[in-house]
């Protein structure tokens, strides 16, 4: 398959539970965070990811990861609302604080975060959080004693629901501006609802305005008709790509484009209709759940919270079966993924070190 200068399709999932599920259980509580070492690793000439070290370990629903200028990693906890500290040299994850305003339900929480890319200056961290009567944008300035202080509203609104609520933050490395996937809480006209902020990927300035240069200028909404984009990733040239749960029929990878039309309710996966855009790639839903995605290497990188021995052959499965439930794939500043599993989100089995944050070497480049 020749997609954007044969680019090749690494998916880094594990079988598990469907992510799909309409009513997820509340799943286990929070369990206590500690960290892990592990023993220096030799370098991989294997020319395939493997994980080399265990950052964290013990964590509740680990969903958004980003990080600071000095290294360190903030994650955030959907079903707890804490926001951690993590660092990639080992030491027990630091508390910063909890959002009070989120309420978990279902797949609804705390969830995306993004490090403001001026952090040196303004200090401020951007999450995306669902509360009792919406999902919103949010943004808190973390202290210089990693306490996080009192989130400020970016941008309200956004549909909520007890599942489907997108999530994903991310700056655009080229215009500085902020990129929000928000889903259709299961409400499939929303996505199609150009009134509507559910089922888009939208465009903000960091004080939550429309993004000069968007489609329509008054309206924060730069791609719609998605149900559910869990991943969002820019490549080495400022192309910006979504990995998107499907219902019944295919799950997709999305190359976005502004003002384009990605066809949900209407179509999931390929479709004949031209004013609606085709994915890249597409997967029969009994084979992937598409979650975080990542660019490394000249690769794009999935995490998956579903993944069978199924016949598409041209993404490349790692990791099946060994981790449970995958959520969130990210590039750390060392070129390494870091990769959180899911296992007590209520439709994972976990075990007594779940959830973990994994380090993992490419192999590749």
């Amino acid at each position: 398959m020749t997609v954007r200068r044969t680019v090749a399709w690494v998916v880094v999932p594990l079988l598990a539970l469907s992510a799909c599920s309409a009513d997820p259980d509340a799943g286990p509580g929070p369990a206590t965070v500690t960290a892990t070492t592990s023993e220096p690793t030799p370098s991989n000439a294997s020319g395939r990811p493997r994980v080399v070290a265990e950052v964290a370990r013990g964590l509740a629903v680990p969903w958004g990861v980003d990080f600071l200028p000095d290294g360190r990693a903030v994650v955030t906890e959907r079903d707890s609302k804490r926001v951690l500290l993590v660092d990639p040299d080992g030491g027990d994850p630091v508390v910063t604080g909890e959002v009070e305003e989120a309420a978990p339900q279902g797949e609804a929480g705390l969830l995306g975060v993004a490090v403001s890319p001026d952090f040196d200056r303004d200090r401020l961290v951007y999450l995306y959080v669902s509360t009792a009567t919406d999902n919103r944008v949010v943004r808190a300035e973390l202290g210089d004693d990693d306490t996080l202080g009192p989130t400020e509203v970016v941008l309200d609104g956004i549909p909520l629901g007890p599942l489907h609520d997108g999530g994903r933050l991310a700056f655009g490395p080229e215009d500085g501006f902020l990129y929000v996937s928000t889903g259709e809480t299961g409400v499939g006209e929303l996505a199609q609802d150009t009134d509507s902020l559910g089922g888009k990927i939208l465009r903000i300035t960091p004080d939550g305005e429309p993004a000069p240069g968007n489609p329509d200028p008054g309206s924060p909404v730069w791609t719609l008709g998605h149900r559910n984009v869990q991943g969002l990733a820019f490549d080495d040239d400022g192309t910006l790509w979504a990995s998107e749960l499907g219902a019944s029929t295919h799950d997709e990878l999305n190359r976005i484009e502004p003002g384009l039309n990605y066809g949900w309710p209407q179509a999931e996966g390929r479709s004949v209709e031209e004013s609606f855009t085709n994915p890249r790639v597409v997967w029969s839903t009994n084979e992937a759940s598409p979650s975080g995605l990542a660019w490394a290497d000249g690769h794009l990188w999935m995490a998956g919270l579903e993944v069978t021995d199924g016949d598409a052959t041209d993404p490349a499965d790692f990791f099946v079966g060994e981790y449970g439930r995958l959520r969130t794939v990210v590039t750390a500043p060392d070129g390494r993924l870091w990769v959180t599993t899911s296992n007590r989100d209520g439709r994972g089995a976990p075990t007594e070190s779940d959830d973990r944050i994994l380090v993992v070497d490419p192999g590749v480049g």
